[in-house]
């Protein structure tokens, strides 16, 4: 596959990823109720965000709330909106970073310069990946953990919500963003190789045998 296809796969990735994030950040639904036991059927449902809680009633009535005060924000809510954040600004300046250093644009002349932007551009999606994982990762542990304790009653239990899956897409769609776009500078450093030795070939054949 040549590093042109390989840059532009990598992009459809990474913007694709970035939609992910912007709605794993949005969307009110990190943890949804669990469904156990007597909690079969509600008169109400409390859905939780990085931003808002919504409760959904039985009459068809939605009201959400956002969280006014930040300081009365637990720990791993307040770590998990700054790394989602952070991820989706660091997936938009390596947008821009790729489409810079992209072989199929002429932004950046020089072919050394274009490889070290792409590489550049692959390290910032790849942290982007990392830091919208681990949030994921640790609300993924703690509704597990408090799911399975017997401690906690069953109508305050909460299960995965869709952002959370939303948010794991969105990640992994960073990393193999990012492995594509080095993958495209390993195939254009091979190809400038290539280049090079053919042409100093023929200038060795063309002063030796002419």
């Amino acid at each position: 596959m040549g590093s042109v296809t390989l840059e532009l796969v990598s992009l459809f990735l990474a913007v694709n990823g970035l939609i992910c994030v912007i709605l794993t950040c949005t969307l009110p639904l990190w943890r949804v109720p669990a469904f156990i036991g007597a909690n079969i059927v509600t008169a109400q449902q409390t859905w939780e965000g990085l931003w808002m809680d919504c409760m959904w009633q039985s009459t068809g009535t939605l009201v959400c709330s956002t969280f006014d005060s930040m300081l009365n924000l637990g720990q791993d809510l307040q770590v998990a909106r700054a790394l989602t954040t952070t991820a989706g600004v660091l997936g938009a300046l390596g947008i821009l970073v790729s489409i810079t250093g992209a072989s199929w644009t002429k932004l950046v002349e020089s072919e050394p310069c274009k490889g070290h932007t792409i590489s550049a551009a692959g390290f910032l999606f790849l942290a982007a990946g990392i830091l919208q994982l681990i949030p994921v990762a640790c609300y993924v542990s703690n509704i597990v953990r408090d799911f399975h304790s017997t401690s906690i009653p069953d109508d305050v239990k909460r299960e995965l919500g869709p952002s959370l899956y939303i948010g794991m897409a969105a990640a992994l769609l960073f990393i193999a963003s990012s492995s594509l776009l080095w993958s495209s500078c390993c195939t254009s450093r091979r190809q400038r190789t290539a280049t090079h030795y053919t042409r100093g070939q023929a200038d060795y054949n063309e002063r030796h045998y002419v």
